[in-house]
């Protein structure tokens, strides 16, 4: 779907939401790179995993809002953290006490990896949708993740797992870092993978923030 003129149109959106909704997969741009996905849930999260042989890391997922998964375990620091830096490239890892969300999604500690888009296009979709989708760079192992539409749709026809696959094409991405990612399972949060959102920055809005080493 060519978005790269002008937003989709509401009838074309609902299109997609059916098509995610029956289980589809979608290649989308967000605020860093382009990403895989499709419902948080076991048939499509099987799905991507076929798509990206050998990803053993689960899929964050890309939220409407903090209500949406509020079976998480949302801690003070992580709604601290959630109000200064969404929508944006911070991703929050809460945990997930009551198993909300299956493996593939729900990492082997507990952890599920959230953030809400800044994206307008994928912003609005989600919103449309009301729940998560999966998310993860466009690519195959061992390949740079997709700028533009044209390169994830290159991506998923390299794969022998692409079944129907719908590419919301909004054109070219700036270049940026990935999300930075912020554990907030423990007593202190915790930066496991620096990205787009500056250490100092996160210090600034909570100063008891620790770097994994």
């Amino acid at each position: 779907m060519d978005v790269r003129a002008e937003p989709p149109s509401e009838e074309d959106l609902d299109g997609v939401v059916r098509h995610v909704l029956g289980g589809g997969l979608i290649a989308y741009p967000t605020e860093t790179v382009y990403g895989f996905g499709g419902l948080a849930a076991p048939r499509a999260v099987k799905s991507l995993r076929r798509l990206k042989p050998g990803r053993e890391r689960p899929f964050l997922l890309l939220v409407p809002s903090v209500a949406a998964v509020s079976e998480l375990r949302w801690t003070a620091e992580a709604r601290v953290l959630a109000s200064a830096f969404w929508p944006g490239a911070l991703t929050l890892v809460l945990a997930d006490p009551s198993r909300s969300f299956p493996a593939g999604v729900r990492g082997q500690r507990g952890g599920v990896a959230v953030r809400v888009t800044s994206h307008a296009l994928t912003g609005r979709l989600v919103q449309r949708l009301g729940r998560a989708i999966t998310s993860t760079s466009a690519n195959l192992p061992g390949e740079r993740p997709a700028a533009d539409g044209r390169e994830a749709l290159a991506a998923a026809s390299r794969s022998s797992a692409a079944e129907e696959f719908w590419v919301l094409d909004g054109g070219p991405l700036p270049p940026s870092l990935p999300s930075t990612v912020v554990d907030c399972t423990g007593s202190v949060p915790r930066i496991v993978r620096p990205g787009a959102i500056p250490e100092a920055r996160l210090h600034a809005v909570h100063s008891e923030i620790d770097v994994e080493r």
